[in-house]
């Protein structure tokens, strides 16, 4: 294949690319923005739901945002007695994020609903074309972060 249309190719997949996961992510948040969470909310949540306690240091790389906005989205979540803060017993200088009983029985009541929202905007592939998108987006997932290493 000739270089030009090699480049053209891969500028169109990245605009695909880029509007698909922009639609998908606006109807996503759009779904969360019904249970009165913003998408960083609902992700600190749902991480702490799902993995347990957190220190608030690792919180921003586990969902992709930056530290200074954890403290914000964190103050939000006690605010509304989804989390509260704990000390680690071990090392004082850290500290944990840990979902609350009442943060517990939100993300158990909206997970469901969020799941089949993400499946119903995903029906729109059959189970083999779902298999091989995620194959070939990790393929140039990997690659990129590759050259992000050599870099």
């Amino acid at each position: 294949m000739e270089k030009s249309k090699q480049i053209e190719d891969s500028l169109k997949f990245f605009i695909v690319l880029s509007r698909a996961h922009r639609a998908f992510n606006d109807v996503v948040n759009k779904h969360i923005s019904t249970f009165k969470l913003n998408p960083t909310e609902f992700a600190v949540l749902e991480l702490l739901y799902h993995k347990g306690d957190q220190p608030l240091q690792q919180i921003g790389g586990k969902i992709l945002l930056a530290s200074g906005s954890i403290t914000y989205v964190v103050d939000k979540l006690e605010q509304k007695e989804l989390i509260i803060r704990k000390a680690c017993p071990k090392d004082r200088r850290v500290t944990h994020a840990q979902i609350t009983e009442k943060g517990k029985a939100l993300i158990e009541d909206i997970f469901p609903p969020h799941q089949e929202k993400i499946n119903e905007i995903v029906s729109a592939l059959t189970e083999e074309e779902k298999t091989l998108a995620i194959e070939l987006i990790k393929k140039v997932g990997y690659h990129a972060n590759d050259l992000l290493k050599t870099e």
